[in-house]
């Protein structure tokens, strides 16, 4: 338990009804979770409003409420406190609650449209096998000390995070990269957290259902940098148009880091084939075994972060060199001499890459196959793009189901042809069922052809009509692998 006059220290308050002087529990602001003495806080997001919940939270034992609003009703009982920013007023309250654990740790903040579970994946792993203890928070888990557990935000919520970052210090955790993005920037997930450190990776065409057009997107961005610390760095990718942009206006040490512009630190690719690149850093030549130019932009990103860090430049380039591709980031899968790929492409800059890395180093294979999709309840404005960049990047394209979620997927899948070219139109085929559309794609592949499938990765799911039905793309792929040559236009199997 802990005062709550402590668990609100530097919470811009407007007003306070009742006493401050009483104990908390727990911080909650899902009123179905409120416990025995729990603070709630009444969140006000686009689609519900947490302050209607207020009596709910109360008659589950609420003893403190934070909102933005005083309520028409007040119990005796209850303290409140009313302030301007809900969502801030959690930031700082689950800083206070969890012993502002971000203060205690090396923490460092990866943000861009593409790249950022890659790049922090591949920064916990190589700081894990220098030696020291470290962790990391991503789209795909939550790791430290052997720990690997599901998240379900790319930023987690400012309860969650805080209760992450006083796990890793309680274990004696030195560093933690963690994904930042523009909705944690803008929901505040962030808000109040220490970071030594911010990287800027790049920016593109995505969540502009949310943000509503590109410069939201992009100022959201900026925000985390602006309030960087000046003790911490700001490194941003100068390939990138907004890379300057970024650092405008931030306090912190600015750094930049480039493959076709001058920088501060900059690579030459070398050699790249479908069993890695070799690439030039700092002089040095090493090989890797992560494929494409935009990986060569991530690894460069590593490197740079390991040089603000003041690590051993050799030594970080040789460890660099052993490190493995990032499960669903262009995880190649041998089909005889045919190449599959299965990647989480599902921007249309990410698709773009992929594909132009592809094209790029595949030489003597015949043909590129590719399966893709759109997400449902989400940005409709990228569908015709990347309906566009994969007809004419391939030499075949097969349009199918993403995550649906609650819209109609043939509708989802008309608006990527609505971007197809007049010259692509006979490349194109749709499969709403997205095995099934795989299964397709597996019937048309030869020797020496490439099979891309986009768009899902990692993911373990499908996400339709409220329900997550399993899928797992990897166990389809293996199944219709040892098939293909029995595979005939009448057969299906459900894989789980």
């Amino acid at each position: 338990m802990m005062e709550l006059k402590k668990v609100i220290y530097k919470v811009s308050l407007k007003m306070t009804i009742g006493s401050v002087n009483i104990r908390v529990n727990d911080i909650s602001f899902d009123s179905r979770e409120v416990k025995k003495n729990n603070i709630f806080v009444a969140l006000k997001g686009s689609i519900d409003n947490g302050f209607k919940y207020i009596d709910k939270a109360i008659l589950n034992g609420a003893n403190s409420i934070i909102c933005e609003e005083v309520p028409e009703v007040i119990d005796k009982k209850i303290t409140y406190l009313i302030v301007q920013d809900s969502k801030r007023a959690l930031a700082i309250i689950s800083n206070n609650f969890y012993d502002n654990p971000s203060k205690k740790i090396c923490l460092i903040g990866i943000t861009g449209t593409n790249g950022k579970t890659t790049t922090v994946t591949l920064l916990y792993e190589l700081l894990k096998s220098l030696g020291f203890k470290v962790g990391m928070i991503s789209t795909i888990s939550f790791k430290y000390n052997g720990i690997d557990e599901n998240t379900l935000h790319t930023t987690p919520d400012s309860i969650t995070l805080n209760q992450y970052l006083r796990r890793m210090v309680d274990h004696g955790i030195e560093y933690c990269f963690m994904e930042v993005s523009s909705h944690g920037i803008d929901q505040s997930r962030i808000f109040g957290l220490n970071f030594k450190g911010g990287v800027f990776l790049n920016i593109s065409h995505d969540h502009l259902d949310y943000h509503k057009t590109f410069k939201d997107y992009r100022d959201v961005k900026k925000t985390f940098f602006d309030q960087l610390p000046k003790e911490a760095f700001a490194l941003s990718n100068f390939d990138d148009k907004n890379g300057k942009y970024i650092l405008q206006n931030t306090l912190a040490d600015k750094k930049s880091f480039s493959i076709n512009s001058y920088s501060d630190y900059n690579a030459v690719i070398l050699e790249s084939d479908f069993s890695g690149m070799l690439i030039k850093i700092n002089n040095t030549d090493f090989w890797t075994h992560l494929i494409g130019k935009y990986n060569a932009s991530n690894l460069l990103a590593v490197y740079s972060v390991a040089m603000l860090l003041k690590l051993d430049s050799i030594n970080v380039l040789s460890h660099l060199s052993k490190l493995k591709n990032v499960r669903g980031r262009f995880d190649i899968i041998n089909a005889k001499k045919a190449k599959i790929i299965i990647d989480y492409a599902h921007t249309p800059d990410a698709l773009k890459n992929v594909l132009t890395s592809i094209n790029e180093i595949r030489k003597d294979f015949k043909k590129l196959i590719t399966v893709v999709g759109c997400g449902g309840d989400r940005d409709k404005k990228k569908r015709p793009l990347i309906g566009k960049i994969a007809s004419i990047k391939s030499d075949k394209v097969i349009f199918t189901s993403d995550n649906p979620r609650n819209e109609d997927p043939k509708k989802i899948i008309e608006s990527m042809n609505n971007g197809v070219p007049s010259e692509c139109i006979k490349k194109v085929i749709n499969v709403i069922n997205r095995e099934e559309a795989i299964r397709k794609a597996f019937s048309m592949l030869k020797s020496g052809d490439v099979l891309l499938i986009a768009g899902k990765g990692h993911e373990e799911f499908q996400e339709v009509k409220g329900r997550k039905k399993p899928f797992n793309e990897y166990k389809i792929v293996e199944y219709f692998k040892k098939r293909r040559f029995q595979i005939t236009s009448g057969r299906k199997k459900n894989i789980k």
